[in-house]
């Protein structure tokens, strides 16, 4: 699988979903009993995942901020939802 193959699928899961990989990932290697080669393939893969959620979370913050309550109890916030949580992480250093 090329990075772009992985990206493409780890882009299509849900924060959930991500977290658990991730997590079955934490797991396989903490065993110890992947060889070199795998382990660095789900090294690679669990970064994504990493990449993935954070980008998930930062969307959530995002989106929690702009629909800030005003004083009569009404959502103040009203900027569209335009990018996508990769779009902001791709653009990230």
């Amino acid at each position: 699988m090329t990075d772009q193959d992985l990206q493409d699928q780890i882009r299509t899961l849900s924060f959930e979903q991500a977290i658990e990989r991730l997590e079955a990932i934490v797991g396989q290697l903490e065993q110890g009993r992947a060889g070199l080669e795998q382990s660095i393939a789900l090294f690679a893969e669990g970064s994504e995942l990493k990449r993935h959620c954070a980008a998930k979370l930062a969307d959530a913050q995002m989106r929690i901020e702009r629909l800030q309550i005003d004083a009569d109890g009404q959502p103040r916030g009203s900027a569209p939802l335009s990018r996508t949580p990769h779009d902001r992480a791709r653009t990230r250093p």
